[in-house]
Protein backbone atom coordinates (compact mmCIF):
# COMPACT_ATOMS: atom_id res chain seq x y z
CA UNK A 1 0.00 0.00 0.00
CA UNK A 2 1.15 3.49 -1.18
CA UNK A 3 1.35 6.60 1.45
CA UNK A 4 -1.45 7.95 -0.52
CA UNK A 5 -3.21 4.83 -0.31
CA UNK A 6 -2.22 4.76 3.36
CA UNK A 7 -3.66 8.29 3.79
CA UNK A 8 -6.75 7.72 2.01
CA UNK A 9 -7.94 4.81 4.08
CA UNK A 10 -7.46 6.63 7.45
CA UNK A 11 -9.48 9.65 5.83
CA UNK A 12 -12.10 7.32 5.09
CA UNK A 13 -11.59 5.66 8.85
CA UNK A 14 -11.35 8.89 10.36
CA UNK A 15 -15.08 10.45 8.38
CA UNK A 16 -16.54 6.92 9.58
CA UNK A 17 -15.99 7.97 13.85
CA UNK A 18 -17.41 11.58 12.39
CA UNK A 19 -20.48 9.89 10.92
CA UNK A 20 -20.72 7.98 14.20
CA UNK A 21 -20.26 11.14 16.58
CA UNK A 22 -22.88 12.91 14.50
CA UNK A 23 -25.33 10.20 14.72
CA UNK A 24 -25.13 9.41 18.17
CA UNK A 25 -24.70 13.75 19.01
CA UNK A 26 -27.97 13.67 17.20
CA UNK A 27 -30.02 10.86 18.45
CA UNK A 28 -28.82 10.59 22.11
CA UNK A 29 -28.99 13.08 24.80
CA UNK A 30 -26.67 11.50 26.92
CA UNK A 31 -24.20 11.83 24.10
CA UNK A 32 -24.70 15.55 24.26
CA UNK A 33 -24.57 16.13 28.18
CA UNK A 34 -21.47 14.45 28.09
CA UNK A 35 -20.00 16.39 25.77
CA UNK A 36 -20.70 19.32 27.73
CA UNK A 37 -19.48 18.09 30.69
CA UNK A 38 -16.39 17.32 28.40
CA UNK A 39 -16.04 20.74 27.50
CA UNK A 40 -16.61 22.33 30.76
CA UNK A 41 -14.04 19.50 32.57
CA UNK A 42 -11.64 21.00 29.85
CA UNK A 43 -12.28 24.94 30.31
CA UNK A 44 -12.26 24.14 34.18
CA UNK A 45 -8.72 22.54 34.03
CA UNK A 46 -7.59 25.87 33.47
CA UNK A 47 -9.63 27.79 35.44
CA UNK A 48 -8.24 25.80 38.69
CA UNK A 49 -4.78 25.36 39.65
CA UNK A 50 -4.12 21.91 39.22
CA UNK A 51 -1.01 20.27 38.68
CA UNK A 52 -0.32 18.82 34.72
CA UNK A 53 -1.10 14.98 35.81
CA UNK A 54 -4.13 16.49 37.45
CA UNK A 55 -5.12 18.22 33.90
CA UNK A 56 -4.41 15.07 32.04
CA UNK A 57 -6.37 12.82 34.30
CA UNK A 58 -9.38 15.61 34.45
CA UNK A 59 -9.04 15.73 30.32
CA UNK A 60 -9.05 12.47 29.65
CA UNK A 61 -11.80 10.71 32.23
CA UNK A 62 -14.19 12.95 30.41
CA UNK A 63 -13.29 11.40 26.73
CA UNK A 64 -13.30 8.35 28.23
CA UNK A 65 -16.80 9.11 29.55
CA UNK A 66 -18.20 9.86 25.89
CA UNK A 67 -16.66 6.99 24.65
CA UNK A 68 -18.24 4.39 26.64
CA UNK A 69 -21.76 6.27 26.08
CA UNK A 70 -20.52 5.75 22.47
CA UNK A 71 -20.31 1.77 23.10
CA UNK A 72 -23.31 1.60 25.04
CA UNK A 73 -25.39 3.85 22.34
CA UNK A 74 -23.78 1.08 19.75
CA UNK A 75 -24.75 -1.84 22.11
CA UNK A 76 -27.89 -0.56 22.58
CA UNK A 77 -28.83 -0.19 19.20
CA UNK A 78 -27.08 -3.60 18.05
CA UNK A 79 -29.59 -5.27 20.78
CA UNK A 80 -32.54 -3.30 19.45
CA UNK A 81 -32.08 -4.66 15.40
CA UNK A 82 -31.56 -8.53 16.09
CA UNK A 83 -33.61 -8.21 19.24
CA UNK A 84 -36.36 -6.26 19.25
CA UNK A 85 -38.42 -8.27 21.84
CA UNK A 86 -37.92 -7.78 25.88
CA UNK A 87 -35.39 -10.03 26.70
CA UNK A 88 -33.36 -11.30 29.37
CA UNK A 89 -30.24 -11.50 27.48
CA UNK A 90 -30.25 -8.15 26.11
CA UNK A 91 -31.80 -6.50 29.57
CA UNK A 92 -28.14 -7.35 30.75
CA UNK A 93 -26.34 -6.34 28.24
CA UNK A 94 -28.02 -3.20 28.07
CA UNK A 95 -27.69 -2.84 31.75
CA UNK A 96 -24.06 -3.75 31.62
CA UNK A 97 -23.40 -1.27 29.18
CA UNK A 98 -24.86 1.70 31.43
CA UNK A 99 -23.55 -0.38 34.33
CA UNK A 100 -20.01 0.70 32.59
CA UNK A 101 -21.08 4.53 31.47
CA UNK A 102 -21.76 5.25 35.28
CA UNK A 103 -18.43 3.58 36.23
CA UNK A 104 -16.54 6.20 34.06
CA UNK A 105 -18.90 8.73 35.64
CA UNK A 106 -17.96 8.16 39.43
CA UNK A 107 -14.65 8.08 38.42
CA UNK A 108 -14.47 11.20 36.70
CA UNK A 109 -16.50 13.07 40.18
CA UNK A 110 -14.15 11.24 42.18
CA UNK A 111 -11.27 12.69 40.59
CA UNK A 112 -12.61 16.44 40.67
CA UNK A 113 -13.74 16.06 44.26
CA UNK A 114 -10.14 14.61 45.12
CA UNK A 115 -8.27 17.93 43.01
CA UNK A 116 -11.35 20.17 44.61
CA UNK A 117 -10.87 19.26 48.53
CA UNK A 118 -6.81 18.34 48.49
Amino acid sequence: MTPRDEALAFLRKAGWSWDGLKAAFKSEKAIRQETVVLLASVILTFIVPVSPAERILLIVLPILLLATELLNTAIEEVIDFVCPEQHPMAKKAKDCGSAAVALVAISLGLAWLIVLVS
